[in-house]
């Protein structure tokens, strides 16, 4: 298939599979006598695979390093997991991130009232005074 084909079949952009070629994220992709890119299904499988991981967060250095070792043909189980696990360590760091600012903004809405409530009764309050003191000066 042609990467217009490719890019409809895995909802990668072509020049994002482009991108991840030249950065040796996939396979260099045969080419036809007239130039076109012929894409078969390894290479569908590893756009999908980077799109996953790219997903999870993971960086292009780190998925870099991941797919090396991945295509060493030594056993590199050892290296992939800690870097699966270095990537699940940043991944709960962040979920953590944003847990906190959700929860921020949960007890914001929470208390908007309670918030709004007070403030507009201490304007209300600095509007007396501040109208008792115009018409004590007047007097």
């Amino acid at each position: 298939m042609n990467i217009k084909e490719a890019s409809e079949k895995t909802g990668v952009s072509s020049a994002t599979i482009r991108y991840y070629e030249k950065e040796s994220l996939i396979p260099t992709i045969d080419r036809s006598e007239v130039g076109n890119r012929e894409i078969d299904d390894r290479i569908i499988r590893r756009i999908n695979f980077v799109k996953q991981m790219r997903a999870a967060g993971m960086s292009i250095e780190n998925l870099r390093r991941y797919i090396e070792l991945f295509d060493d043909q030594e056993d590199t189980t050892k290296a992939e997991i800690s870097l699966l696990k270095e990537q699940m360590a940043a991944m709960e760091e962040k979920r953590d991130d944003l847990q906190a600012a959700i929860d921020h903004l949960h007890f914001k809405l929470d208390h908007f009232y309670d918030h709004v409530q007070s403030s507009e009764e201490e304007l209300r309050a600095l509007e007396r005074e501040h109208q008792d003191k115009i018409k004590h000066d007047k007097d």
